[in-house]
């Protein structure tokens, strides 16, 4: 599926907190990931709050929360975030019907300020071990998820997006510690349409909002684990 070209400015007053944002970098980790991943995308954050007032031009901001190998868990002016990122950005708006009748965006919040504060880290094991599990389960058909197992001391990107999704229960219990970008991209808790903010509209996110997120659910992975 093709996304949509918009312009932030018209994008910004539309976001709302639980929408995640994909990043294409061109940076050779970010080719890594997308290789490794056979995809587009190598980065993910989420929008923590929106229409903040910024008392510098009268005007409003919104906020991103991610997890990098530079800052760990941070949040930032997404407007700067996009004007320096370097690749293509994508804006995925978190279905409408999640959004009313399951996301708790009080939740959702604390967890990630909580996170924020206690400046945590930048997982990049787990994060290569994600990518490294998405690689080989294209070839192994007996392949399970499972690889990683959860912990939260530290955080890569789509692994502090799930859990952040988890926590408001926007979807049900996730081993988080195996959710790569693409993956988080795939879950079908999105809108129909996703946006280009940034970057080559002939790129795209494969398979996007196709898959259930109960693929990563604990229980069954625990259950084939067993097996």
């Amino acid at each position: 599926m093709k996304a949509q070209q918009l312009g932030y400015q018209q994008a910004r007053a539309q976001m709302q907190p639980g929408d995640v944002i994909a990043f294409g970098g061109n940076g050779a980790f970010s080719k890594v990931i997308k290789l490794a991943t056979f995809s587009q995308v190598s980065h993910v954050g989420i929008i923590l709050k929106t229409q903040l007032p910024d008392a510098s031009d009268g005007q409003f901001f919104n906020q991103i929360i991610e997890s990098t190998g530079k800052k760990g868990v941070a949040i930032s002016r997404f407007s700067q975030v996009l004007e320096d990122y370097d690749g293509d950005v994508w804006w995925l708006p978190l279905s409408e019907q999640l959004r009313q009748h399951r996301f708790n965006a009080q939740a959702f919040f604390d967890f990630l300020y909580h996170q924020s504060q206690q400046a945590i880290s930048y997982d990049l094991g787990q994060a290569l071990m994600s990518a490294v599990d998405a690689f080989e389960k294209l070839f192994d058909t007996n392949s399970i998820i499972g690889g990683n197992d959860e912990d939260f001391s530290k955080f890569f990107c789509s692994e502090l997006v799930a859990a952040a999704l988890e926590r408001s229960q926007a979807v049900d219990s996730v081993n988080a510690s195996e959710v790569t970008p693409i993956d988080l991209c795939r879950w079908n808790i999105y809108q129909n349409q996703y946006y280009l903010l940034k970057g080559d509209s002939e790129k795209t996110i494969s398979r996007f909002n196709s898959t259930a997120p109960q693929v990563w659910n604990k229980e069954v992975v625990a259950t084939t684990e067993v097996i």
